[in-house]
């Protein structure tokens, strides 16, 4: 009896190649897309830390020199986070699209990997069947040989 063999077996092993690299980009997004918000909450803590600290300077009091500081200070946090929130809206399209690319690949391994079980299961059934025929042939033989003997 021979053994069995998938006929699609190296497409599967592609596909799953394939998954398995499309899985490795979309960890690489998450942990891209994770940075670049931690660096956004970051300069938004920043900002935010800096309006605080300017509206107790300006409770006490302060010079001119240093409210055009914070001014521009201010400013250049704003252009840092607008800069940076771009940054996150790509990054999460990215990780977005190697979610979507992951998902298609599962579900195509899946389709392969059903298909492998039931071709499986129907070489196991004719092989069942081929035997049964051994077996009612076998005990004709044996009973045509009894037969004749007596």
């Amino acid at each position: 009896m021979k053994s069995y063999h998938y006929r699609f077996d190296k497409v599967l092993t592609f596909r799953e190649q394939e998954k398995n690299e499309t899985e490795s980009a979309y960890k690489e997004s998450i942990e891209s897309f994770e940075t670049i918000a931690t660096q956004l909450y970051d300069l938004l803590k920043k900002k935010e830390d800096i309006l605080v600290e300017q509206q107790e300077k300006m409770a006490r009091g302060f010079s001119v020199n240093e409210i055009h500081h914070y001014a521009r200070f201010i400013e250049s946090i704003e252009a840092k986070i607008n800069s940076v929130q771009e940054q996150v809206i790509q990054a999460r399209s990215k990780m977005n699209w190697y979610e979507e690319r992951l998902l298609d690949k599962t579900i195509e391994v899946k389709k392969y990997e059903k298909m492998r079980e039931k071709d499986r299961d129907a070489y196991q059934e004719e092989m069942e069947h081929k035997e049964a025929e051994r077996l009612d042939e076998l005990s004709t033989l044996k009973f045509r040989k009894n037969e004749n003997g007596w």
